[in-house]
């Protein structure tokens, strides 16, 4: 799993790890959050891009993020796209939690950020992709405060 920086970098999960923890521990006196959140968009074949982000939000005061892109074919309806963007997220989320325990880290919240919301299409679903993501112990959010995946992995798709 490599993701890339806004540097245009590539970091393994370790290396994005590290970095986290660096970030976190330049100023300890802060409330931080790591935030993972995954968007996508269709193509014409039906095929789609993903991308999920990760993010260290000090809170109050910027951040850094961290992303990867993959394609998938064939995806020929939005549900399917948010559910695997979901499932994106939750793989992402394991395998940085699973690094982070390897590391003294400073103390953050965690956040899964799904691309859905009361308004539009994705507002049937809400209650089925809030529910996967608690079935893993993790904290979630959706529009308006699900910044994680509507607006930093929004960027890259």
């Amino acid at each position: 799993m490599t993701f890339n920086t806004t540097f245009g970098l590539k970091l393994n999960i370790d290396s994005v790890v590290a970095e986290i923890i660096r970030y976190m521990k330049e100023d300890e006196t802060r409330h931080y959050k790591v935030i993972i959140g995954s968007d996508s968009e269709r193509k014409e074949d039906n095929s789609a891009d993903f991308v999920t982000a990760i993010i260290v939000h000090r809170v109050g005061n910027g951040g850094r993020y961290f992303w990867r892109r993959i394609e998938q074919p064939q995806y020929f309806t939005l549900r399917s796209r948010i559910i695997q963007e979901v499932l994106f997220s939750l793989e992402a989320a394991e395998k940085i939690l699973a690094t982070l325990k390897n590391f003294e880290a400073p103390h953050f919240d965690f956040e899964i950020h799904i691309d859905v919301g009361e308004n539009g299409e994705t507002k049937t679903m809400i209650n089925e992709v809030m529910g996967m993501v608690r079935a893993y112990n993790f904290e979630a959010r959706t529009k308006p405060d699900s910044y994680g995946a509507s607006k930093v992995a929004d960027r890259h798709v």
